[in-house]
């Protein structure tokens, strides 16, 4: 398949193989048609490929047409693809003579050695360290999505370019498969639905990647905090909150001016004293923790918050609620003996996959992630650590799989990964053992024994951050939540004026039992009313007209389900509750 020898690819290297190979292939055609195009990189990524170009013209789709036409024209001509490497000195002649500016740049920036790898199809050449395939004919089963802006490396200050992003398959099943679950991923997409369901927005006149929260995606938001506030308690931890400021100093003491300051925003100054939006919590539980002196016989501290941080995405990356630069972690730090950790990691994991599993993400992947080549601390630590992790699963009887040098600098962690409805795998509970801050902050506790010693802290997010999982939720439910999450759960129509008092009082029974409802007043007919509800993805749409107030009954129709007949008031209001209560995943009553 490949110029190199290569045997027991698994499906992933295959594909990345596909995808790698294809985006050389779109590179091709965009030189063809736009020969004055500057041409960037084009990874393999796990959503497919893309490639990016600096033209003088955004992309338009009949553009993609084009790009797409000459693409299957070079995939008939099954053209040869082969490996050459060549000296450095020709490599920089070749792009020179060919105006590729970012090749040179990436020679210079990524090349070691004497030789450059680079790959050829026809007229087109391209540094790559591959391997691809034999020849274009394999890349049949390809589409080309969209495109959209980017910066070379990433970065605004650089030269604005215009992704394109593709996929491709070995075969048309896996292509059309793909493209089914795209269009509905699309109709699943947060960013849509925010608006049609009006639960949130971002605009320029604000700022990129800050969120205003609507009403009814404040009502959800509010329900997620409850739940997790009450849980939280329940479970042995204090609340903490903290201020979204600190004098520079304190990010200095806990390393984050020397390592995160690009991710920071500017220093604020008044009063001759700077002052740091906070990218993280951490800094602020530790000062709580050096607050007074502590004992062993008061450990372990479990705190908690729903806390607010600020950090400088650059605007190429920027998505929807998934990354942006205002957002709320629910952040807890846990400061231990070391006898006590292993029993409190137990306890973490199963609260993790409870806490998840009340939002249905049953269906988890836990990695346990080891010490990488750069660290911190002692190896004794780390290995204590390591041990107590990995103890902890065991005894819990949890799978997980073994992720080799991937910890970070500071401590091992678990990291659980959930799965939704469309099988996409999302990184949202992360528990890492720290070593360095208790260190940088001289963090100390009086142990049985009168000595002096260092607690062991763990950082811990079960959610990641509230926007985001807000996000995810909408993608996963499609807008149509679970009932004690919506932010209307009853929607009333009466279907004329006659029957308003009767729905007002329905209306008010229903709001002394804390049930979030509503009225539709408008003077349109039953039909509109009720199409109108279903859009709104309300769980219930209740139907008052002269037989239900006649009957004093109600009727009712369940989101995607359709009519369920006449019930009693009373047996419709207690079911409903159960359902919420329970935090049911089912609609019936």
């Amino acid at each position: 398949m490949t110029d190199k020898i290569i045997t027991n690819l698994s499906k992933e290297e295959e594909l990345s193989i596909y995808r790698h190979s294809c985006a050389h292939l779109l590179a091709q055609a965009v030189l063809e048609l736009y020969p004055e195009a500057k041409i960037g990189i084009g990874p393999a990524i796990d959503s497919g490929f893309y490639y990016d170009f600096i033209v003088n013209e955004p992309f338009t789709p009949e553009d993609l047409q084009k790009i797409s036409k000459k693409m299957k024209f070079y995939v008939k001509q099954n053209i040869k693809i082969e490996r050459l490497e060549w000296k450095k000195e020709e490599a920089e002649k070749y792009f020179s003579d060919m105006g590729q500016d970012l090749k040179l740049e990436l020679i210079k920036d990524k090349v070691v050695g004497d030789t450059v790898s680079v790959y050829k199809q026809g007229e087109f050449i391209d540094m790559c360290v591959g391997p691809h395939l034999l020849k274009t004919g394999l890349l049949k089963h390809f589409k080309i999505m969209y495109s959209s802006a980017s910066y070379w490396k990433g970065d605004e200050k650089n030269a604005p370019m215009q992704r394109i992003y593709g996929i491709v398959f070995p075969n048309a099943e896996e292509l059309n498969d793909r493209i089914k679950f795209l269009k509905e991923a699309k109709e699943r997409d947060h960013r849509k639905l925010g608006k049609e369901l009006d639960l949130f927005s971002i605009n320029n006149e604000v700022g990129a990647g800050i969120v205003l929260w609507h009403p009814k995606g404040s009502m959800i938001r509010h329900e997620i905090e409850k739940f997790w506030k009450d849980e939280h308690i329940k479970n042995d931890y204090e609340l903490l909150y903290t201020p979204h400021i600190a004098r520079l100093d304190l990010w200095k003491t806990s390393g984050h001016l020397d390592f995160y300051s690009e991710n920071m925003f500017a220093p604020i100054e008044f009063d001759n004293t700077k002052y740091q939006l906070k990218p993280m919590n951490c800094p602020f539980h530790l000062s709580v923790f050096k607050a007074k002196n502590r004992s062993y016989k008061e450990m372990p501290f479990r705190w908690a918050e729903l806390g607010t941080v600020y950090r400088y995405e650059r605007s190429g990356v920027l998505h929807g609620l998934m990354r942006v630069r205002g957002f709320t972690q629910d952040d807890a730090h846990i400061f231990c003996t070391p006898e006590q950790l292993e029993a409190e990691i137990q306890e973490l994991i199963d609260f993790t996959l409870f806490i998840l599993g009340s939002f249905g993400f049953k269906d988890v992947d836990i990695f346990l992630s080891t010490r990488p080549e750069k660290y911190v601390g002692e190896l004794d630590k780390w290995e204590l650590a390591t041990n107590a992790l990995e103890g902890a699963l065991k005894n819990g009887k949890h799978k997980y799989e073994i992720d080799p040098g991937e910890g970070v600098f500071y401590g091992p962690k678990i990291d659980i990964k959930i799965n939704d409805m469309l099988g996409r795998s999302w990184q949202c509970s992360t528990i890492q053992i720290d070593f360095n801050l208790p260190d940088r902050f001289n963090l100390k506790y009086v142990d049985s024994d009168g000595a002096i010693k260092q607690p062991i802290m763990i950082h811990r997010a079960l959610l990641g951050s509230l926007e985001r999982f807000f996000g995810i939720l909408i993608e996963n439910f499609g807008g149509f939540f679970p009932t004690w999450l919506s932010p209307v759960q009853v929607s009333i129509l009466p279907v004329s004026d006659d029957n308003l008092d009767y729905a007002k009082a329905f209306y008010k029974k229903l709001k002394q039992e804390g049930i979030r409802v509503e009225i539709d007043y408008r003077s349109e007919g039953i039909g509109r009313k009720i199409r109108d509800a279903e859009i709104s993805k309300t769980p219930y749409i209740v139907i008052i007209g002269k037989e239900e107030e006649e009957a004093q009954n109600i009727s009712y129709r369940i989101h995607k389900q359709g009519d369920k007949g006449k019930i009693e008031v009373n047996d419709f209001i207690n079911g409903l509750k159960m359902i919420i209560g329970d935090k049911k995943f089912t609609y019936e009553i």
